[in-house]
């Protein structure tokens, strides 16, 4: 048997009390408690997607059954012409199959790979058909009774299964029959008529949610094998969305919102309530899908209103460590539309409303803030950027100039003092920036007063304008550096989850916040960021969800201590922050430190 000092090199220390940074797997003895201990990461199971191996015939409006190793995929339109084209999915590869004996989109199916139903669907109008596979052939069966397209499937296997909802060519329906194997039965409707709905689950024990009524509904119907149950409504009300699971565990992903917005949101169900959790890298409409909530695919689907894709996702679930927020020391003057920047150990803070705006300047330490110099011009809702010594402050708003109007001053700190320095081009408030320090910088977006895309770069001396955001937005947060940034959420308005990074030159539009929000604080690098509060409709008085950016994907992480919006912060990484300050409603003085990973510490038994 392998003995401790085999394992890890050395024998169990003895300590007066527990060490400053153990060794995760180390074992040690703590003699003022007089019991062994050991320190664990914490993690958390969560799932997120990957790129799998594409289609070989991109499309949208197909069905797709099984599992993530073992899936099909049917029918479709290539945009146009409308396809019966089957694919086999063996975790790795797609391949040609036998195609079905009607070409077909909008089709529904339920079962496995090598036993599947496909019914319903359109060409050119809806239609009835039925046909099962076998795992090599597709056979026409009894039609079901209600001819449809854009409806739900729920089934095991190609002798049972549900079909549900649609639509006729002339009315939204709730129609639900029950396949045996042989023939369709009808039995009780949905609660609420819609088509372009997602199911999940098996003859006797379904789920369905989502679609359009119109407009665009977040229902969700629970069914027992007899009727259908009103149950907790998605997050996000969508259209053209697929689901995989079962009626007590699924997921939810893609989809359309109003002004043909193909969305990347995934939310999983527990049986009572729908979470939002990591979104898909593509958003889309019309997808196929398969698996289950810890194991499933998304292939084909509509990524633009002129666009098919190929584009085949992997969602796995593993264990994910985990971050943590501590308590720090609480700055001298609350206040809340604060400027921030620097480090978890070294972050500076300045402005804000108090609630008369203010030009206070405050410098953390890692336990607590000392006021220092203030800036020249008291403001508000500025932007903050670089480091503790060398840091820069651009636009904002005051009292004065005119009463809530947009400045234009820029301030420059040296680590003691703010010296006023060339203006931006342009004039605003509720922008945000990046940069390294006061000499590379770039600020975007904001309200001059109307909001703006615009951006400009900062080289020392002077702005320069330069490419402007895909999203025109304002109260929106920035990570990263003058020539590799993020601009992140805000308020365009509605608020938004639009993420975009910077090159230097252009922006590109990235994947979405899982939370929509803006008036957060953010920290970090274009390639590993850390987003922290915010509000949005539904945080109106301040959010604590935490989100982590990977250089392509956000994941939620552990929440703040107190909600809280318009907040300031800073960090170099999404291992490393801080936030500070803000409201909710009141303005708020206390600070909170970012760990990841986190540790816990245990005793050990020796009863």
């Amino acid at each position: 048997m392998a003995e401790y000092k085999g394992i890890h090199g050395t024998k169990i220390q003895n300590y007066t009390s527990d060490p400053d940074n153990p060794i995760t797997g180390q074992v040690w003895y703590n003699e003022t408690d007089q019991v062994l201990k050991f320190q664990y990461t914490n993690t958390v199971l969560q799932g997120s997607w990957a790129t799998g191996g594409s289609m070989n015939t991109a499309r949208f409006n197909l069905g797709g059954t099984g599992i993530q190793t073992s899936a099909l995929g049917f029918g479709g339109s290539l945009n146009p012409p409308i396809t019966g084209a089957t694919e086999s999915y063996d975790g790795a590869s797609w391949t040609e199959v036998n195609d079905l004996n009607t070409a077909r989109q909008q089709i529904a199916g339920g079962g496995t790979q090598t036993s599947s139903l496909a019914f319903g669907g359109q060409n050119p109008t809806a239609t009835a058909v039925t046909e099962s596979w076998n795992g090599s052939s597709w056979t026409e069966l009894n039609d079901l009774n209600t001819a449809r397209y854009s409806l739900a499937g729920a089934g095991t296997d190609n002798t049972s299964d549900l079909a549900f909802g649609g639509y006729t060519g002339t009315v939204r329906t709730g129609a639900t029959e029950s396949w045996n194997g042989t023939s369709w039965t009808e039995v009780n409707d949905l609660n609420t008529a819609r088509n372009g709905l997602a199911g999940t689950g098996i003859v006797t024990a379904a789920l369905a949610f989502g679609g359009s009524v119109p407009p665009n509904t977040a229902a969700t119907e629970s069914w027992n094998g007899t009727s259908w149950t009103e149950v907790n409504d998605l997050n996000t009300s969508r259209r053209d969305l697929v689901g995989t699971g079962s009626s007590t565990s699924a997921l939810a992903f893609g989809g359309e919102i109003p002004g043909d917005i193909f969305i990347t949101n995934t939310e999983e169900w527990d049986g009572t309530n729908w979470t939002e959790v990591n979104d898909l890298s593509t958003g889309r409409r019309s997808l196929g899908a398969a698996g289950t909530t810890s194991s499933a695919l998304a292939f084909g689907g509509r990524i633009t209103p002129g666009a098919v894709s190929a584009l085949t996702e992997e969602w796995n679930v593993g264990a994910v460590a985990v971050g943590a927020w501590s308590t720090g020391g609480n700055m001298n003057t609350a206040r809340k539309q604060l400027g921030g920047t620097g480090l978890k150990n070294a972050a500076l803070g300045f402005g804000g409303n108090t609630p008369s705006v203010t030009g206070i300047t405050e410098s953390y330490n890692g336990t607590s803030w000392t006021e220092v110099n203030d800036l020249n011009q008291p403001r508000a809702n500025t932007s903050g950027v670089g480091t503790q010594t060398s840091a820069l402050s651009a636009g904002g708003y005051n009292n004065t100039s005119p009463p809530g109007g947009p400045l234009a001053v820029t301030e420059s700190w040296n680590g003691t003092s703010w010296t006023e320095v060339n203006d931006l081009n342009t004039g605003r408030y509720n922008l945000e920036g990046a940069g390294a320090d006061n000499t590379a910088s770039i600020v975007f977006g904001g309200s001059a007063p109307a909001i703006t895309a615009n951006t400009e770069s900062w080289d020392g001396t002077s702005w320069t304008e330069v490419g402007d955001l895909n999203t025109a937005r304002s109260n929106l947060e920035g990570a990263g550096s003058q020539p590799a940034a993020l601009a992140i959420g805000g308020n365009t308005p509605p608020w938004t989850g639009a993420t975009e990074s910077w090159n230097g030159t252009s922006w590109t539009e990235v994947a979405d916040l899982n939370t929509i929000r803006g008036n957060a604080a953010a920290g970090g690098t274009s390639t590993s960021a850390i987003l922290m509060g915010g509000q949005n409709d539904t945080y109106p008085l301040g959010a604590s969800q935490t989100e982590i950016w990977n250089g392509s994907t956000w994941s939620e992480d552990s929440d703040l201590s107190t909600q809280r919006k318009e907040n300031s912060g800073g960090g170099a990484n999404s291992t490393s922050a801080l936030t500070f300050g803000g409201a909710n409603p009141g303005n708020l003085s206390a600070t909170e430190e970012w760990t990841k990973p986190s540790f816990t510490t245990r005793t050990i038994s020796t009863d």
